[in-house]
């Protein structure tokens, strides 16, 4: 079960597609974060999701605001992900211990492997103030994002 709304954001230490290390922490008291979970790269309804945030870039990553994507899929896999798709957000890597961090968030799907659609929208005090929590073939719609943020 998917953490709760008005909960403190469970913080996590993971690598980005290129190696360098990601706290949410580190955005505490900075920047609100659209902390977005998903299965795998280069699959269909993933590969569109992340497309679509990339083409709406600005407003999910801007002075007040920070995009991070998370899947099981290794570094190695995901900067490949970002270089062929152009996305210029970071890409972390929930690879080792396989599916701690989306455990964490209660978005992990034990049978499959892999995080299902959860997307959490966390203010700069650390608190989840929005979340949305989708199946697997489920795409996110990317205009609730907006509102929520809209919303802080």
């Amino acid at each position: 079960m998917a953490i709760e709304v008005g909960t403190e954001a469970p913080d996590f230490e993971l690598k980005d597609n290129h190696g360098r290390t990601v706290r949410l922490a580190d955005f505490r008291g900075e920047k609100n974060v659209v902390l977005l979970f998903y299965p795998f790269a280069f699959t269909g309804v993933c590969t569109g999701e992340l497309c679509a945030l990339r083409d709406e870039l600005p407003r999910f990553e801007n002075d007040d605001t920070q995009l991070l994507a998370v899947s099981s899929d290794s570094i190695h896999t995901l900067r490949v992900f970002a270089e062929q798709e152009g996305l210029e957000y970071p890409l972390l890597s929930d690879f080792w211990p396989h599916g701690e961090t989306s455990r964490a968030y209660g978005v992990f799907d034990e049978d499959k492997g892999c995080a299902v659609r959860g997307t959490f929208i966390i203010d700069k005090a650390g608190t989840v103030r929005w979340s949305v929590v989708n199946g697997l073939p489920d795409a996110r719609d990317l205009n609730d994002y907006i509102k929520a943020l809209e919303a802080l």
